[in-house]
């Protein structure tokens, strides 16, 4: 049986979409693996990008695109709305057929290494592959953002796992990781009210009170007029999505706000959508066959969790 893994680098350019071509064609036509997707997103101004296949191929394409996003975006004028700390944020590995998590430790090492080595680039390393108990959750490391890495990174605490203490001046620093799935879902509101979208992300958000294996803020989406509560699902096995959606719901009705649709970045495993319809037909008492098509998974994700712009192929086992 094949090896196979997700990986999903993510860079920080979402608005010019001649650069985001630019860069992504590093990963076409490859041998090894295929780009699944390619999500620019102009108000984040990120590009979230799939990968899947053998991690042996991956390795070589990420050094690659290290250097193809080197030549096309400089740090110190990039803005938006995504937390961000380098031109390349974030690349964690993700194991999905007969690769272990160790083995995605392994593979976040060496690619670490080879474009620290190349391009003098910082490594942090997070999640299943941190050596700090401080740095296994991202949004320690990448506190402070590019901006405050230049001063973060000189602290003895926090020297990077691999290179100098010192960002690079035009890119910033990497952090590489490996992980379960993490589920990156956004929860549209139809208001501009930033403060409201900010109250119902510290209902929701662990740090604040809410649910285990969430983190969530408020985002205002200028391209769309509306604002957003953004999160990561860090365990979707331990908070199925189905609490989160109906929860915001809840949250958003005392505010007279409604919840108009909601967004997956990148793909997700058919298991995390399985385990919502599952409340869904329960709560209609309808009788449920978890071994249900692809097809009707994604028919029933769009009625229950008012999925926009999603399809079958935003499924991991629609592209394996």
């Amino acid at each position: 049986m094949a090896r196979i893994v997700q990986c999903v680098p993510n860079f920080s350019e979402g608005r010019d979409l001649n650069k985001v071509e630019d860069i992504v064609s590093v990963f076409k036509n490859k041998e090894g693996f295929k780009m699944v997707s390619y999500e620019p997103d102009g108000d984040y101004n990120r590009t979230v990008v799939t990968l899947l296949g053998d991690p042996r191929y991956i390795v070589d394409a990420l050094v690659e695109l290290t250097g193809k996003v080197l030549e096309n975006i400089d740090m110190n004028f990039q803005t938006g709305e995504h937390a961000r700390m380098g031109a390349v944020d974030v690349i964690p590995f993700i194991p999905i057929e007969e690769v272990t998590m160790d083995e995605c430790v392994k593979y976040a090492n060496e690619v670490a290494k080879k474009i620290n080595d190349k391009y003098e680039i910082p490594i942090f390393m997070y999640a299943e592959a941190s050596n700090f108990k401080g740095r296994v959750k991202l949004p320690n490391i990448r506190k402070g953002e590019f901006e405050g890495m230049k001063e973060k990174i000189k602290l003895e605490n926090w020297m990077p796992d691999y290179g100098k203490p010192e960002i690079h001046p035009t890119f910033g620093v990497i952090g590489i990781g490996a992980r379960i799935p993490l589920i990156a879902y956004n929860i549209d509101l139809d208001t501009i009210d930033i403060k409201v979208a900010n109250n119902i992300a510290k209902a929701i958000r662990f740090s604040s009170g809410g649910f285990r294996f969430v983190q969530a803020g408020p985002v205002y989406l200028d391209s769309r007029g509306h604002c957003q509560v953004t999160m990561n699902i860090l365990d979707y096995k331990k908070n199925p999505i189905y609490r989160i959606f109906e929860t915001v719901k809840m949250e958003a009705a005392r505010y007279q706000v409604s919840v108009t649709n909601s967004e997956l970045v990148g793909l997700i495993p058919k298991d995390t959508l399985i385990r919502s319809i599952r409340y869904y037909f329960k709560c209609e008492g309808l009788p449920f066959d978890k071994t249900m098509s692809l097809e009707d998974t994604t028919k029933y994700a769009i009625k229950y969790l008012a999925f926009r712009d999603f399809d079958k192929l935003k499924i991991i086992e629609s592209n394996i």
